[in-house]
């Protein structure tokens, strides 16, 4: 949690003002009364738009608050989202204080008049031309509406609405949730078929492997790995910790990179 350290010492001077300092102030019952100039020039701090610390504290309060509010599009929050948020948290190893952090921020989105445009347009902002960061936070807000098994109306307007205030466009989602709904296909029959000792009724589909790279059967070689090398990279740990993603999500990025792996290697031992 090195990087929540920073922010919260040093006289909170990572505070960037705005919903998003609302919400992460909020999440950790402080009060923050100086302005986002002021906090930018505390003892000779200055930290600006895309500031490595910054984008880390933007990232994790608002993939947290979105979150909820993506959970709570459709009227409820079933068990299933909850399971899906209590999970992330647990990849992240978050405990004690930072758990119940992330929890109040999910909390927080879920009320009437939580501040999605505001704290989209910060948060975009913050992340500047990250352009994979953004993805994986999008990924992470389609999962959340998928937790349940399926996107409904209310959720999938909901999604449009965020992906436009973040710049993607609806072919791009379409695509990206098609991915993701390949991806969950396949996670499930990985898993299934540990649980069964490696028994192949609950394989992976060659179909599924397809979906996951974003590519048809028809794809040639060179085009099949041209989509594994563009989404290894998108989702490359380091890489987007480099950027900004809170070190504690590393685990997630690896267990992305390891279904696009996997899906890669069936495509390939299919077409031997």
């Amino acid at each position: 949690m090195r990087w929540v350290g920073k922010i919260l010492g040093g006289a909170f001077g990572l505070f960037v003002g705005g919903p998003l300092g609302a919400l992460f102030g909020a999440a950790f019952g402080h009060q923050f009364d100086v302005g986002m100039e002021g906090m930018d020039r505390l003892h000779g701090w200055r930290f600006r738009p895309g500031g490595q610390q910054r984008i880390q504290m933007a990232f994790f309060t608002a993939t947290f608050s979105v979150m909820g509010h993506v959970a709570k599009a459709d009227g409820r929050v079933s068990q299933a989202e909850i399971d899906l948020a209590s999970r992330i948290m647990e990849e992240m190893g978050l405990t004690g204080e930072m758990r119940q952090a992330a929890i109040k921020l999910f909390q927080e989105g879920k009320v009437a008049d939580f501040p999605l445009q505001e704290t989209l347009r910060q948060f975009r902002q913050e992340c500047q031309q990250r352009l994979d960061l953004l993805r994986m936070f999008l990924e992470i807000q389609i999962q959340a509406a998928l937790a349940d098994g399926s996107i409904s109306a209310r959720e999938e307007r909901l999604l449009l609405q965020i992906c436009a205030q973040l710049g993607v466009s609806r072919f791009d989602y379409q695509r990206l949730k098609l991915q993701l709904q390949a991806q969950q296909r396949f996670y499930q029959k990985s898993r299934y078929r540990q649980k069964r000792g490696g028994s192949t009724s609950g394989q992976p589909s060659l179909q599924d492997a397809y979906a996951v790279l974003g590519v048809t059967a028809a794809a040639s070689d060179s085009e099949v790995k041209r989509a594994y090398r563009r989404l290894i990279s998108q989702h490359h740990p380091d890489k987007l910790v480099a950027k900004g993603l809170p070190e504690e999500m590393m685990t997630m990025a690896k267990e992305k990179t390891q279904k696009i792996r996997k899906a890669y290697e069936i495509i390939s031992a299919a077409r031997k």
